[in-house]
């Protein structure tokens, strides 16, 4: 059992040895951290969206925006697009699951708009209907994915393919890659670094 222990942990530390040797993934981060900060000081919010451990994720960074990360600070305009948990049922039973995103995306997404979907496999057809209305509304579209990126490759703006396809290490790498945004955004719009 420990030795199963130990190849869990190893599993996730190549992942993220992976993430740490990827430019292009690094520089994605890079360019996220100014695009979110200029979206918040534009008055513009940032919405998420996932299903299952993605929704949680989402939940999870869009709380570390709304809430605080490591400064005392005003909240900044982020939020999960799944917590009306009755909006979510009547739409669900009344049309469909795979437009629940996508119809809030057209009622409260604004143009300059930043939705971040996280999808491990990047196939969650609910999340790729919201990244499509999101592109009509002239969003920013951020994708966290597995290592394919999947449908949402070509509907996003901005991809993290997390060079995996064990969903476990995915969601692992999409946290730490989101609270390395969440603290840098949080530092240059409030302290200007």
């Amino acid at each position: 059992m420990i030795n199963t222990i130990k190849d869990i942990i190893n599993a996730s530390v190549s992942v993220k040895q992976q993430l740490l040797a990827d430019e292009k993934i690094l520089s994605t981060v890079n360019t996220l951290v100014d695009v979110i900060t200029d979206a918040f000081k534009n008055g513009n919010k940032v919405l998420f969206c996932g299903n299952g451990g993605s929704a949680a994720d989402a939940q999870h960074l869009a709380a570390e925006f709304s809430g605080r990360f490591y400064i005392d600070r005003d909240a900044l305009p982020a939020e999960a697009l799944h917590v009306n948990t009755s909006y979510l049922t009547a739409v669900g039973n009344d049309y469909s699951y795979d437009v629940i995103y996508a119809r809030l995306i057209k009622g409260l997404g604004q143009k300059g708009d930043v939705l971040v979907g996280l999808s491990t496999s990047g196939n969650s057809k609910n999340v790729v209907l919201a990244f499509e209305e999101a592109k009509r509304k002239g969003m920013i579209t951020v994708g966290f994915t597995g290592a394919t990126g999947g449908k949402m490759k070509d509907v996003s703006d901005y991809l993290l393919n997390v060079p995996s396809i064990d969903t476990p290490r995915i969601q692992e790498s999409h946290i730490l890659l989101g609270h390395i945004i969440c603290q840098l955004v949080e530092e240059k719009y409030f302290n200007g670094k």
